[in-house]
């Protein structure tokens, strides 16, 4: 199994340093970010000031999730027993392998080869498209951004808008390239676009048979699923294939109808900065002559259960995917998503993807950050994305400390504390960075510096050392 499949970096990726420093070099890219994540961000501030008492309601949904993570075996049990009493079929996935086959046999034993998709995070993050064309099998996206990108054949770069980096005219020319019933005179208005999809997904919803779809939530108590939408695509997934596949992460479950209203809440303003979504799809089970005839809920681990054990990065799996960090992100906002190398972009990407795949698969991702806690400020479940950060960036540095051969700046700072543990040569490595630093010092400042530290100093300028140091002047006047 290659490791782009398993949604690891190949080897040779320099990771998110390399392809963010390729992101900062296309002004178009960075033009469309900002403009969208500012229309976004405007949006969501004005929905959540409506309600006066939304610091209590991400105050409940945090309390939900913590409870529920600390008993999340007894919810799936639950779970499952609901499905089933209710006419559907539950399985188990340990990876994004046996998700992938589990998948892969469902449909063959209908007998299609043809399946419509509602947008799914946990069937991204499997690579579940990928895998099923491998096993002849096509799987068309719904969304109309997850269109867009699987039409440019492009990655996604955002939680809720997966094709945030195109522009309309970007938009237009992969229509009318990737789609033949596409007008050739359409223009890039969002009516007529948005028209053109509707007339190409019309016939993919009336004639599949098969549905797949992941879940925003799943009541325990009821074995209830819960999909929000915001184009109608997925009701018309949800209820019109006579089979429906949902791939559903185990973090998703909540115990009750009282905590999905909580949830109802703070999900759509800080997503789509909704009062409430325009699509909210609730089914249980199966219903004869009501929707689709056999369900099957896949719950899926992929290394969720791993973050689970870990008591600092345990409250990642709160995450209901709003998306609402990303768009306060500084970081995010000039690189975009693409660089995270990763279904999971932005600061909850992260955490997320190191977390659930190990740090040593994703080494620079907690360093993808200012640290500057906007993303705190609007998570509504209130994860503390900079401590989880500050967490795993000490995973790193741990893991890079048990190397046989140490890494440079493992050295240097092997150097530099043998330099600090003692007052003299503290003292003698003062003076010496004094008479070094005259050599690149100009009116005061210090440009850049060839070899190692021009990484430094090719970004900032730093203050020439002084003529005399507090050692000095106070030998000098005491």
């Amino acid at each position: 199994m290659s490791r782009a499949f398993l949604g690891l970096p190949s080897r040779r990726d320099k990771g998110f340093p390399a392809a963010a420093h390729h992101a900062l070099a296309d002004p178009q890219l960075r033009r469309n970010l900002r403009k969208a994540t500012t229309t976004i961000r405007e949006k969501r501030t004005r929905a959540v000031g409506e309600l006066p008492d939304w610091e209590e309601l991400r105050e409940a949904g945090r309390a939900i999730k913590e409870r529920t993570l600390r008993h999340l075996d007894s919810h799936l049990e639950q779970l499952e027993r609901a499905v089933i009493e209710r006419g559907g079929h539950v399985h188990w996935a340990r990876d994004a392998t046996e998700a992938c086959q589990l998948v892969t046999d469902l449909v063959r034993a209908t007998g299609e080869t043809e399946v419509v998709k509602v947008k799914s995070m946990a069937t991204d993050e499997i690579k579940l498209n990928e895998f099923l064309a491998d096993n002849e099998i096509t799987a068309y996206e719904t969304d109309l951004a997850e269109l867009i990108v699987q039409l440019g054949h492009d990655t996604q770069s955002h939680i809720l808008v997966p094709a945030i980096h195109k522009n309309r005219s970007e938009i237009r020319e992969i229509f009318l390239r990737e789609m033949p019933s596409t007008p050739e005179g359409m223009s890039d208005d969002p009516v007529e676009l948005a028209m053109a999809a509707r007339q190409h997904l019309r016939k993919k919803f009336l004639s599949a048979k098969v549905g797949i779809s992941g879940a925003n939530f799943a009541v325990a108590e009821t074995g209830t699923l819960a999909v929000v939408e915001s184009e109608g695509n997925g009701r018309m997934c949800l209820t019109l294939p006579e089979t429906l596949i949902s791939v559903v992460g185990i973090e998703k479950v909540v115990p009750t109808w009282a905590d999905l209203e909580v949830f109802l809440q703070l999900l759509p303003r800080s997503s789509t900065a909704e009062r409430m979504n325009p699509y909210t799809s609730l089914w249980s089970g199966v219903t004869p002559g009501d929707g689709p005839q056999e369900f099957h809920l896949i719950l899926l681990d992929n290394g969720r259960t791993k973050v689970l054990q870990d008591e600092i990065s345990r409250q990642t799996l709160g995450c209901i995917r709003c998306s609402a960090c990303l768009n306060v992100c500084p970081v995010y906002e000039r690189t975009g998503g693409q660089s995270y190398n990763s279904v999971y972009p932005g600061p909850i990407g992260a955490i997320l993807t190191p977390a659930m795949k190990g740090v040593e698969n994703a080494p620079t991702l907690p360093y993808a950050s200012s640290l500057c806690g906007a993303c705190y400020d609007v998570c509504p479940v209130k994860i503390n994305i900079p401590e989880v950060l500050v967490h795993l960036r000490a995973e790193v540095v741990d893991q890079k400390r048990e190397r046989r051969v140490p890494t440079p700046e493992a050295a240097a700072m092997k150097a530099m504390a043998w330099v600090f543990e003692s007052p003299q040569r503290l003292e003698r490595a003062q003076q010496a960075a004094r008479r070094g630093s005259g050599i690149f010092a100009r009116d005061g400042v210090i440009g850049r510096i060839p070899g190692p530290l021009h990484g430094w100093t090719d970004s900032r300028d730093a203050p020439a050392m002084p003529a005399e140091t507090f050692r000095d002047w106070w030998r000098r006047t005491r």
